[in-house]
């Protein structure tokens, strides 16, 4: 509800009512002054102080920041150094080099996968074989709709982890994706290094 302001008939019908009342603690008369009713005073801005070279939002960003994400696991992989031969690196991202061995990993839980993978690697590098194939699978997507972005394959992210953490990692030389022809996006070469 809004209040409205009083007309001068209210004021000076207050005012003598406020004059016919006795206090009941009594101030002398001398000291009561007669209460005015003003308008409440408009609050008055001041302006900013100016400061010498200084502008209002001069180290503002321009356009608003993406999104810190970790990257994708392809670019991870493709971001690596090549530790092995160039031209045989070359010609395994065409497809050219046959994987020796090959592993699939589809359906496995995370408990059965991590095993599986290395007595997988671990018997493939005894053996003598110097590519193998991983088959993770590209993982389902989940219905989540959230805030917080989750990636899908739980095996396709979790592979190239234990590849690189022992005791895998001293059997591994280079980690990369597959060509379309050996799985694509849903398998990895792994290049391992010489028997001692």
């Amino acid at each position: 509800m809004t209040r409205r302001r009083l007309t001068p008939d209210e004021i000076d019908l207050w005012h003598r009512v406020v004059e016919s009342t006795e206090r009941l603690h009594p101030m002398p008369k001398t000291a009561q002054p007669r209460p005015m009713t003003m308008p409440k005073p408009k609050p008055v801005k001041s302006p900013l102080p100016r400061l010498d070279g200084f502008t209002l939002g001069q180290t503002a960003p321009g356009k608003p920041r993406r999104h810190d994400l970790k990257p994708a696991l392809v670019d991870h992989l493709l971001a690596a150094p090549i530790q092995m031969d160039r031209k045989a690196f070359g010609r395994m991202k065409r497809g050219k080099l046959r994987p020796e061995g090959r592993l699939d990993l589809h359906g496995m839980t995370m408990n059965r996968a991590q095993p599986a993978l290395v007595r997988f690697i671990l018997s493939a590098q005894a053996s003598g074989k110097r590519l193998v194939l991983v088959i993770t699978g590209k993982g389902k997507p989940s219905d989540t709709s959230g805030p917080i972005p989750v990636p899908h394959g739980v095996l396709r992210h979790q592979v190239p982890h234990w590849l690189s953490t022992p005791p895998l990692a001293q059997a591994v030389l280079q980690i990369s994706p597959a060509h379309n022809s050996h799985g694509g996006g849903g398998a990895l070469y792994v290049y391992l290094r010489r028997g001692r």
